[in-house]
C-alpha cells in the first residue's frame, strides 16, 4: 500500500519535509551567529492552501513514445526562503542573529514536527484497526 497516494499522509509528508528544511536553515543561522555581516533567513510558512495549488500545478513530462521515460519536475528546495528585512538587533559587525530568538524557533519546529509525526502514527494505527491488523 503506497501511503502517499492517500492524500493525508501526503500533505503530513510535506508538512515535514518542510519542518526539516527549516530546521536546517534555523541551524544555519545559529551556525552564523559571529558572522560579519550575516542576516538570518527562514523559509515561508507552510500552508495547506499553498499546497492544494502546488498540487494542482505539477509540471510533468509527457511520455510520447513507450520508449520515454515518464518523471515528475522537481525543484531543488519546494519551499521559499525569504530573510529578515529589518531585523530589530544587530551587532556593530553588522550581524543581526539573535541566539535566542533562533533558539525558539528551533524547539517551536521540533514542537511540530513531534506533533507532525504523532498525528502520522496514529492515522496509521487507525488504518491497521481499519484492516483488522491490531
Amino acid at each position: 500500500m503506497d501511503l502517499s497516494k492517500i492524500a493525508l499522509f501526503d500533505a503530513m509528508k510535506k508538512r515535514l519535509a518542510w519542518l526539516t528544511q527549516r530546521q536546517e536553515i534555523l541551524a544555519q543561522n545559529i551556525a552564523n551567529a559571529d558572522t560579519p555581516g550575516y542576516t538570518p533567513q527562514d523559509i515561508e510558512p507552510f500552508k495547506f492552501k499553498d499546497l492544494v495549488t502546488r498540487q494542482a500545478t505539477a509540471l510533468n513530462m509527457t511520455v510520447t513514445e513507450p520508449s520515454h521515460l515518464g518523471g515528475e519536475r522537481r525543484q531543488v528546495s519546494e519551499f521559499g526562503e525569504k530573510k529578515t528585512r529589518r531585523p530589530y538587533e544587530t551587532s556593530p559587525s553588522g550581524n543581526a542573529v539573535v541566539i535566542e530568538e533562533q533558539m525558539m524557533k528551533v524547539g517551536e519546529t521540533a514542537m511540530k514536527h513531534r506533533l507532525t509525526t504523532e498525528l502520522y502514527r496514529k492515522h496509521l494505527g487507525m488504518i491497521r484497526i481499519a484492516l483488522g491488523k491490531r
